[in-house]
């Protein structure tokens, strides 16, 4: 075989074997990821590309690198990938991972803030969200305040828009009590600039306070009109407002489930048995619902409102009626108990 017949075998021999490399490669690209179940992946700042296959393949997230380096020589955009946290999924192959590190789309997280909770348990709620950074433990209410530059309110109760916020990992405890925050002001704002005119409430606050308690007391649309009257027609009158989540607000830890007689009689800032008007501040975090039922409360004459056992109220004009409901609402508890 002469030189020439020998050269063009070893050309022949080198094409084949690059085709057959480019050909493994190719099914290496649009191969699975060998995760079994969605995986959450942590490319940190300054990875390179030998850094990256380690990771990947320490990780079980790729069965095998070695077309991996080939690969980004290939397709040279994969390579410009960027530092954060990633979700992959099951059927991702290992084109659409590097697409996705390269697009720098980060992993959404959700947390949710629940209507009628408290900024105690949103805290705790933080304390528990993943891939948080965590910045307010053994803060407290005044500390949270002051780092939100919420002035004249040195307690934030019902200052926070209760909703599902999608965030990054990395993302900080504050930044999200921010957020919530914001949307509260401007929500609140709204709300306050398009009330009903003779309301008594002198102050956007007193509104939001108003809302706080109308959100404890029922979880019924229909009723929120319906509990706002009550309450904005008692303070019209001058009557106590005699609301028990205010009482519960004011007991704060000693509250075991139970208000006892003795509770109602204790004087807190929060005890609506025995101070008149409002309450100092908001006790919970109030949904937009009760935002407006605090604006726009129903024209009534009702001036108490008892549970009926049947997950509703009954509203009444007068003590004699509501005493009756009281009865009904007791008796039927009564017989549920002996059921």
């Amino acid at each position: 075989m002469n030189k020439k017949k020998v050269g063009l075998l070893i050309v022949a021999v080198i094409v084949l074997s690059i085709a057959i490399a480019w050909q493994k490669m190719q099914r290496f690209a649009a191969s699975p990821l060998a995760i079994e179940k969605e995986t959450i992946f942590t490319l940190p700042a300054g990875t390179g590309r030998e850094g990256l296959e380690s990771l990947l393949v320490e990780q079980k997230i790729i069965a095998d690198g070695t077309f991996f380096p080939w690969l980004l020589r290939a397709e040279p955009e994969l390579a410009k990938f960027k530092a954060g946290t990633y979700r992959f999924m099951v059927g991702m192959s290992v084109r659409e991972m590097l697409a996705l590190l390269s697009s720098g789309k980060e992993a959404q997280f959700s947390i949710r803030f629940v209507e009628g909770s408290r900024l105690k348990e949103w805290l705790e709620t933080l304390r528990q969200a993943p891939y948080t950074t965590h910045t307010l433990v053994d803060k407290s209410e005044q500390d949270i305040a002051m780092l939100l530059e919420i002035k004249d309110k040195p307690n934030p109760e019902g200052w926070f828009y209760p909703d599902t916020y999608l965030y990054t990992a990395g993302t900080s405890d504050i930044d999200l009590l921010r957020r919530a925050h914001e949307r509260m002001k401007k929500t609140v704002d709204e709300v306050w600039k398009r009330r009903e005119q003779g309301l008594p409430y002198k102050t956007p606050d007193e509104l939001l306070t108003m809302a706080s308690i109308i959100e404890k007391e029922t979880a019924i649309n229909e009723e929120r009109t319906q509990v706002a009257s009550v309450f904005v027609n008692r303070l019209r009158l001058g009557m106590r407002l005699q609301t028990d989540p205010t009482v519960i607000y004011g007991m704060g830890d000693d509250y075991k489930g139970v208000i006892t007689r003795k509770a109602l009689d204790t004087p807190t800032p929060y005890n609506t048995y025995v101070i008149s008007g409002l309450p100092p501040t908001p006790i919970a975090m109030p949904g937009k619902a009760s935002l407006d039922a605090a604006a726009h409360p129903a024209k009534t004459s009702y001036l108490y409102f008892v549970a009926d056992g049947k997950g509703g109220h009954r509203f009444t004009t007068n003590l004699a009626d509501h005493n009756r409901a009281v009865k009904v609402y007791r008796s039927a508890l009564k017989e549920r108990d002996e059921q």
